[in-house]
């Protein structure tokens, strides 16, 4: 059970034009792993260090284990899991993760984006939506993602709904395989009046 007063706004479905997003379902693990797989190359490079092989963290257990362990955080109040659909098929995730309440009532942003789909604005929409409810049912005051230097699109895509850099963490987060530098961006509530999802809108090609 979600106590509300310790996680507003969650559970929650998002939608927009072709994108939906979901809280982690059990009969999404097959398709999961499918795209995790297939996107290997694509997406190693930003992802955590681990021990085990990509397809052995992939496995439909493995992400039934991962779904159990994020919605009970979920349910703390750490934690904002969506997975992200595209004319119906699994295509991403977006994460508001450790969260913190209190004074400070921030949390950090995450996600990734199947290769199949990328450069179509996509992976910009769901963060949009994912932000706006964070800073409107979640009540959320501020969200910060790190990104690596190299990690051009990524940097893009953030500041294309106002983040702003707040600077370099050097060594910050061991990420495939080493202790990586991060750029660090936020957005705060009262930066986007009109919403995050009204800020793409206006970018988005027409």
């Amino acid at each position: 059970m979600v106590d509300p007063a310790l996680h507003p706004g969650w559970p929650a479905r998002l939608a927009w034009g072709s994108v939906e997003l979901h809280p982690p379902r059990r009969r999404d693990a097959e398709e999961w792993s499918q795209v995790r797989l297939a996107n290997e190359a694509w997406l190693s490079p930003w992802e955590p260090t681990a021990a085990a092989p990509w397809s052995a963290r992939h496995t439909p257990q493995a992400y039934r284990a991962m779904r159990r362990a994020v919605l009970r955080r979920a349910a703390a109040g750490t934690t904002l899991p969506f997975v992200v659909r595209v004319e119906g098929r699994l295509a991403g995730q977006v994460t508001i993760d450790n969260v913190v309440r209190g004074a400070l009532r921030s949390g950090n942003l995450g996600y990734w984006i199947d290769r199949s789909v990328a450069g179509r604005g996509m992976a910009s929409l769901a963060v949009a939506l994912v932000c706006d409810h964070a800073f409107g049912p979640a009540r959320l005051h501020r969200l910060q993602a790190d990104i690596r230097p190299e990690n051009i699109p990524s940097q893009g895509l953030v500041q294309r709904l106002g983040f702003r850099s707040e600077g370099l963490l050097r060594r910050y987060l061991d990420i495939d395989g080493d202790w990586r530098d991060h750029l660090t961006f936020a957005l705060l509530a009262e930066d986007s009046p009109q919403g995050v999802l009204a800020t793409w809108r206006a970018r988005a090609p027409h």
